[in-house]
């Protein structure tokens, strides 16, 4: 699988052009799934902000409303109710799986629930796009800092990357890069604090950060 990491979406040409490298074709030949289950394990998102991702017409202008070939949405609560054959093709005759925000252990736990952690590893020319909590799940753990989900037994998260992810870099008073440095503190990883302009990418094991805005690696 490969990863596109951001913070707020594709919000600029430097993280589309990399999108575009990543999927090897115009997002206007790619079909996206749109997955939105990370809303429903935080306070701050609910119908409306569900509904201002997958509305028809709409959709986010950084996310869903990219202009896709075709898009879907996948639900991954609903998904152990009604069986791995009918799911499964949805997601591998998808280009691209979009993960928007939310409570990242929240997704973790679906994910795991769904059994979409165990097809993951056979996705191998599928790329995912992250948002905020869709990111920081892929890495090993969140801190903290970051978990709303009330039943979360921890902080830990898929731990596919090495590292952690401070999302909304100076985007609100409590995300500066010193709120950043306490973060990192207790986890005793490398991390990256970026901003809603910057992206980080994860092929094969190399890590690239694109950006058109600001970004700090942290930690050890």
């Amino acid at each position: 699988m490969k990863l596109l990491l951001t913070s707020g979406g594709v919000t600029n040409a430097t993280i589309r052009s990399t999108l575009e490298r990543l999927l090897g074709k115009p997002v206007s030949e790619c079909r996206a799934l749109c997955i939105p289950t990370a809303q429903w394990g935080h306070p701050m998102c609910g119908p409306t902000t569900v509904q201002g991702l997958v509305a028809a017409g709409r959709g986010s202008p950084h996310l869903s409303g990219l202009g896709w070939a075709s898009l879907g949405v996948l639900e991954l609560t609903a998904l152990p109710t009604i069986g791995a054959d009918r799911w499964v093709p949805w997601v591998r005759e998808a280009d691209v799986l979009l993960v928007d925000g939310g409570d990242a252990t929240y997704l973790y736990h679906w994910i795991r629930e769904s059994g979409l952690a165990d097809l993951l590893p056979s996705l191998t020319d599928t790329v995912w796009v992250g948002v905020s909590a869709g990111s920081m799940v892929m890495t090993p753990r969140i801190g903290s800092y970051f978990v709303e989900w009330p039943s979360a037994p921890d902080d830990r998260t898929l731990g596919v990357v090495d590292f952690a992810i401070f999302p909304h870099l100076d985007l609100f008073p409590t995300n500066t890069t010193a709120d950043a440095e306490r973060w990192v503190a207790d986890l005793g990883i490398p991390a990256y604090a970026i901003d809603e302009q910057t992206a980080i990418t994860v092929v094969d094991g190399e890590v690239e950060v694109v950006s058109e805005g600001r970004w700090v690696r942290l930690g050890p």
